[in-house]
C-alpha cells in the first residue's frame, strides 16, 4: 500500500521545461553557444550546475568563472519568464493538496533549491509537504537513485521523530516526467507514475514506468490507492 508520494519539479508541479530551455538559450547565446532542443531533452534528469559544465565543456569554453555566471544569468531570465504568471500544470494543486491528507509528500528534483522555494512560496505549497530533496542534497544525478534513496532517509527520520514506524521503498510512490526520473525511482526500489508532459508515453513505458498518464488533474487518492495496491 502507497503511504507516501514523492513528486518530481520541473514538468511534474510547474509547467517550464520549455521555459528552462529558452532561458538556457538566451543566456548561452552571450557565449555564442547554440543550445538545441535535442541537447536540452537529452539532459533530463541533470541539475543545474552539471548541466551547464556539460553545455560549455561541449563548446570548449568551461570555466569554474563561467559556470557561476551562467547559473546566475539562469536563474534570473527564468525568474522573469514566470513573475507574472506562474505556469503550474492544470489540477496539480488541487491533487497535491487531496494526497497530503492521505499521504506523505516529498518534492524530489534536481532544480535549484531557490527556483523551489520561489514557486513553493507563491503557490502556498510549502506546508504540504514534509520533506524536500534538492541538487544541494545529493552528490550525483537522476538516474542515479541516491536522491530518492535521501528522501526516503529524511522522510523516515521525521517518521522516527514522531515515533512512527519507517517505510519501505514499495510503499512509496514517485510521480516522474522524464525517463532519468522513472529510472532513479526504480532503482530505488519505489512505485512509478509517470506523467507525459514532457516526453512521450512509449519512451515513458521503455524505461518501465508502472502507470502512465496524461494528466495529474485526472487523479484522485483513490485512484492512487486501486492502481498502486499491490504490496
Amino acid at each position: 500500500m502507497i503511504k507516501a508520494i514523492f513528486f518530481d519539479f520541473n514538468g511534474v508541479i510547474i509547467d517550464d521545461e520549455r521555459l528552462q530551455m529558452a532561458a538556457y538559450q538566451q543566456v548561452l547565446q552571450r557565449y555564442d553557444i547554440e543550445l538545441t532542443e535535442a541537447q536540452y531533452f537529452a539532459s533530463l534528469g541533470m541539475d543545474d550546475r552539471t548541466f551547464v559544465r556539460t553545455a560549455l565543456e561541449r563548446a570548449g569554453k568551461l570555466t569554474v568563472e563561467t559556470t557561476a555566471v551562467v547559473l546566475q544569468a539562469k536563474s534570473e531570465v527564468h525568474r522573469k519568464m514566470i513573475e507574472d504568471d506562474l505556469p503550474l500544470f492544470p489540477g496539480v494543486v488541487t491533487f497535491l493538496k487531496a494526497s497530503a491528507r492521505h499521504f506523505s509528500l516529498g518534492l524530489v528534483s534536481m532544480a535549484d533549491k531557490n527556483e523551489i522555494s520561489y514557486v513553493f512560496e507563491r503557490a502556498q505549497l510549502c506546508e504540504l509537504f514534509t520533506i524536500v530533496v534538492t541538487a544541494d542534497d545529493v552528490p550525483v544525478c537522476k538516474p542515479d537513485p541516491a536522491c530518492y534513496q535521501r528522501a526516503m532517509e529524511k522522510l523516515n527520520e521525521r517518521r522516527r521523530d514522531a515515533r512512527v514506524l519507517p517505510l519501505l521503498p514499495r510503499e512509496c510512490l514517485v510521480v516522474e516526467d522524464s525517463p532519468p526520473g522513472i529510472r532513479s525511482g526504480k532503482a530505488a526500489g519505489m512505485r512509478t507514475l509517470a506523467v507525459t508532459n514532457t516526453v512521450s508515453e512509449p519512451e515513458l513505458r521503455a524505461v518501465g514506468a508502472e502507470v502512465v498518464t496524461a494528466c495529474l488533474a485526472d487523479w484522485n487518492v483513490d485512484a492512487v490507492r486501486h492502481l498502486f495496491s499491490q504490496v
